[in-house]
């Protein structure tokens, strides 16, 4: 593990003066939650800062209720809450495994770093192959999956709360030394592996609400990954609706590009109104619609095609169709 200095603010006051403290001072930090993501990234010596600030000792933000979900929330708690809404805890369920989950925190899975064969490696074996366009270390390398440009990064985002979270209408709140501030789910990621989302600098997430008569919501999320533990998503979607009310289908993926996507233009296309039938038309044009590459451990046309697969059962899931 490099060295860096681990600050413990009590409040939320106090972890963004810190901010504030090292952005004038142009020094470099990261917020960390559970550790689960950033730390293992830190023992591969990826984008090491000089301070990290820990906003575990901050009382008030693992909240757990059907309207706000804490950022210091833990995943395990969300498995076996009453609370939360069961989509959620569907969702954490399938992260990884009972230990990381014990730590994890949906802040954290939220702001999960984009992974990829090129980059998620030691830092001996990235210096003698040549460095990626997520980091280049000055020498403004390309990028190794696409070739040729050092203009987007398309590391890809594996977190697995995101698309439930998008399907259920959430609103992420974000605090920062410039104030707070709430953008939608759907809008908090940048299609970028490197910018990721919309936080600005010294800016973390506080928690996520969701709006009045979510309860009704009935949700399902569809998860593929090489074993039934452990592992990141290849490929995962979510959906949600209030039976019966068409208009308030919602469908979102993961795992396939550098962000989370909201398939809302693939709904609004639909040729009927939601039902059985026209599960196949819709699944067919949420899998035209994502364009994933060759940087995880299933080959983009396996993943491509099992979008396909997978939104055809999250959708029967929630029409309660059992054919």
């Amino acid at each position: 593990m490099p060295p860096f200095n681990l600050h413990h603010p009590k409040t939320v006051e106090e972890a963004c003066e810190l901010a504030s403290t090292f952005l004038a001072n142009n020094e470099s930090f990261d917020w960390v939650a559970g550790g689960t993501d950033l730390l293992p990234n830190y023992k591969w010596h990826i984008n090491v800062k000089t301070h990290v600030i820990s906003l575990a000792n901050i009382p008030g933000l693992d909240t757990i209720s059907m309207h706000e979900i804490g950022a210091m929330a833990r995943l395990g708690a969300l498995t076996t809450s009453r609370d939360v809404h069961p989509l959620i805890a569907s969702a954490a369920s399938k992260i990884a495994s009972s230990l990381i989950r014990n730590n994890a925190t949906v802040g954290g899975n939220i702001c999960l770093d984009t992974r990829c064969f090129w980059f998620n490696q030691s830092e001996d074996w990235r210096r003698s192959i040549d460095w990626c366009h997520k980091e280049d270390c000055g020498t403004g390398s390309d990028c190794r999956v696409i070739p040729n440009q050092n203009t987007l990064c398309v590391a890809t985002y594996q977190g697995d709360l995101a698309p439930s979270l998008m399907v259920l209408e959430g609103t992420i709140h974000i605090i920062g030394p410039n104030g707070q501030r709430n953008i939608p789910v759907e809008e908090f990621f940048q299609l970028d592996g490197i910018t990721r989302n919309v936080l600005q600098e010294g800016e973390f997430i506080l928690k996520v609400t969701f709006p009045e008569g979510v309860e009704n919501r009935t949700g399902s999320y569809k998860k593929l990954r090489v074993r039934e533990s452990w592992d990141f998503p290849e490929a995962g979607v979510a959906s949600s609706w209030i039976a019966g009310d068409a208009s308030t289908l919602r469908v979102a993926s993961t795992a396939l590009e550098s962000i989370p996507r909201s398939h809302q233009n693939e709904i609004d296309g639909l040729e009927s109104v939601f039902s059985s039938e026209s599960i196949p038309q819709l699944s067919e044009a949420i899998m035209k619609s994502i364009k994933p590459v060759n940087n995880t451990a299933l080959p983009p046309r396996y993943r491509k095609s099992m979008v396909r697969v997978l939104a055809k059962r999250s959708l029967r899931e929630i029409l309660g169709d059992q054919s």
